[in-house]
């Protein structure tokens, strides 16, 4: 099984790269094969450019390497993880520059009708969404509505034909002590396992 897995959180040493590092090597571990990116280490270029706007030829063809890189890939993987705090109910910029320049259409779906329903193209079945925070679970939903997980399990992965969606929360991590940091590493382990068996 092919896995990618990718970290966008630009401190080196963050939680989120513990994360990242447990996910890796647990899916290592379990023989998948596994395709790693960090996000901001690798300097992914995540400004889309007006010519990726226009036309599906124009979007589908990638000026920089990288990103042209990442769409290959992306079609060749069964499995997703991202893996990223909530900032502002949002992914951080260079995630949301990853998922606007390389789930393109030719690449990551297609427009199937004339309402605009998608056709997902890629072949990922499953992806898993690890996220840190710092606001409280009653908060998020009752004054946010936990925008994440709308992004996720509804606008973005649906659409370009992910069928299973998961996605675990470890929160608040400014107030978290080290022994729930490692309860909270082992949860990132057994998730990332629950993809390859």
């Amino acid at each position: 099984m092919r896995v990618a897995v990718y970290l966008a959180h630009p401190r080196a040493g963050s939680f989120n790269h513990a994360v990242f590092d447990a996910v890796v090597a647990e899916l290592r571990e379990r023989g998948a094969e596994v395709v790693a990116h960090d996000l901001c280490a690798e300097g992914f270029p995540a400004l889309l450019s007006a010519d990726e706007t226009g036309t599906v030829e124009e979007a589908g063809r990638a000026q920089e390497s990288q990103v042209a890189l990442h769409r290959a890939e992306v079609a060749t993987v069964d499995a997703m993880v991202f893996i990223h705090p909530n900032w502002w109910g949002m992914p951080p910029a260079v995630l949301a520059g990853w998922v606007q320049r390389v789930l393109v259409p030719g690449v990551a779906y297609k427009l199937g009708a004339a309402e605009g329903e998608p056709v997902g193209l890629l072949k990922v079945g499953k992806a898993l969404v690890l996220n840190t925070s710092d606001t409280p679970a009653e908060r998020e939903d009752s004054e946010f509505g936990d925008p994440l997980e709308r992004i996720w399990s509804a606008c973005v992965l649906p659409y370009v034909g992910v069928s299973e969606v998961r996605r675990v929360v470890f929160r608040t991590v400014a107030d978290s002590t080290e022994e729930s940091r490692g309860d909270w590493l082992d949860q990132a382990r057994q998730q990332a396992a629950a993809l390859v068996t």
